[in-house]
């Protein structure tokens, strides 16, 4: 594990508890089993992926040693090896995505992790609740529960910890952040942060933990407009992953090449990888992002005009959104939604208007200003075509110039422009009315 030999952890782990099942139990082997037990989560993790049948039997038979050996009177004598468990419940449960489900858990280790004396497991505990609820739309409550978790976070003791917990803790910190910064409306914040998470990770000198920022930090540079970073990223990711036999990473850079190909105009390439990596994720019981994948699938069939599959794709990742309350990018699936209505060759425009009012909807209700503006541009642009420019500049004004930062990102380039565009209509507007008004009381004086 120190090695970041992920594979062959595994297997000598696997051998060691067999060869502790031959031996007649004693309390000393029966807390070596446990030991062993929880070590195994980790590169199973990596390796099989957070909800594959082997990860959760692993996680599953760790916690049922925990509860027998309580039952016996003989705990753990290490409060660390309960942690190691409830890490593997953690990412299990997000990667079988249950938003309920998961707030019960990390809500529970979070409560167990305040009653330890050692301040690891509550920067733990931290990572997770923010984790959960950022997944769950709750965002300025996600980003407090992370910055209290970098607070806590000591590098001297806690990056040694790395291989027992999947990766060193700092990292989700710092990665998931960038996230929660960007969907507030801090660009230039996320992007700080997702440098720290990558500089961090290279610091532990461990690959889990390095796959595991190439991957999420990708996020926000993508999201940001910043591809070439991003794509060098996830280039360096899946070489690592192939090294390193990493199911659980191949896959998911395989999906985020999918979102950047895209996002980028190259459609095909971007249905090919997006659905095959679907299809891996679904054999390993994994759910987590499903609707997000889903939507840029949607917006690659949109983009070679294959609007059956598109209006399939949103439909199905509207539909997981309500089922498993993983509601993060549900206010930008429903303004794709409304994009797509009007693409179809009825024009959609009673129906696209509904998701765009949606969209902003959900977007103010969880602060995402990010999304907030995307919505508000779509719904702008719609409104232009309908001749209600100056409704259009006065829902779209208000969001853009709520930013203080990252006026050189993507989306706040585009909105802008966009005002400039309504600005110019509302002035020939006013020419043609002006000139109009003219006409008019010119033709009344020479009837008089």
């Amino acid at each position: 594990m120190e090695r970041s030999a992920l594979v062959e952890a595994a297997a000598q782990l696997t051998r060691a508890l067999d060869q502790i099942g031959t031996l007649p139990s004693t309390p000393a082997l029966r807390r070596e089993k446990i030991r062993l037990q929880a070590a195994l989560i980790t590169p199973l993790v990596h390796v099989k992926g957070w909800s594959a049948p082997e990860t959760k039997a692993a996680i599953e038979q760790a916690r049922l040693l925990v509860e027998q050996a309580e039952a016996l009177g003989e705990p753990p004598e290490d409060p660390l090896l309960l942690f190691s468990v409830l890490y593997g419940v953690f990412v299990s449960s997000v990667g079988a995505f249950d938003g309920d489900v998961l707030r019960d858990v990390t809500s529970h280790i979070l409560e167990l992790a305040e009653r330890q004396a050692s301040s690891f497991p509550r920067v733990m505990g931290h990572n997770f609740v923010a984790y959960s609820s950022m997944l769950s739309g709750e965002f300025a409550d996600g980003r407090a529960h992370f910055d209290q978790a970098i607070a806590l976070y000591d590098p001297t003791s806690h990056r040694q910890l790395a291989t027992r917990f999947g990766e060193d803790q700092n990292v989700p910190s710092f990665a998931f952040r960038a996230w929660v910064a960007w969907l507030l409306g801090y660009p230039e914040a996320a992007l700080c942060d997702a440098d720290e998470a990558l500089k961090s990770a290279r610091a532990t000198g461990q690959a889990a933990t390095l796959m595991f920022a190439l991957h999420f930090t990708a996020h926000p540079l993508i999201l940001c407009g910043h591809y070439s970073r991003a794509s060098a990223h996830l280039q360096e990711l899946g070489a690592l992953a192939e090294k390193k036999d990493a199911t659980q990473w191949r896959v998911n850079g395989s999906l985020n090449q999918g979102f950047l190909f895209a996002v980028t105009g190259e459609p095909s390439n971007a249905v090919e990888m997006i659905t095959s990596g679907i299809a891996a994720l679904r054999a390993m019981n994994y759910t987590h992002s499903m609707p997000w994948w889903l939507s840029h699938l949607a917006v690659a069939h949109v983009d070679l005009d294959q609007l059956d599959d598109a209006q399939r794709c949103i439909g199905e990742a509207l539909d997981t959104i309500e089922k498993t309350k993983e509601r993060w990018c549900e206010a930008e699936a429903y303004r794709l939604a409304g994009e797509i209505a009007l693409l179809s060759p009825e024009r959609e425009t009673a129906k696209a208007q509904t998701y765009f009012e949606r969209a902003l909807s959900v977007a103010r209700q969880q602060q995402a200003k990010s999304w907030e503006l995307r919505a508000a541009m779509s719904l702008a642009r719609l409104w232009r075509s309908q001749g209600k420019v100056q409704q259009a500049r006065d829902l779209l004004a208000p969001v853009y110039w709520w930013f203080t930062e990252g006026f050189d990102t993507r989306d706040l380039k585009e909105a802008k422009a966009l005002l400039e565009e309504l600005a110019q209509d509302s002035r020939s507007t006013l020419r043609v009315i002006s000139g109009a008004s003219q006409r008019k009381i010119g033709g009344e004086r020479s009837l008089s």
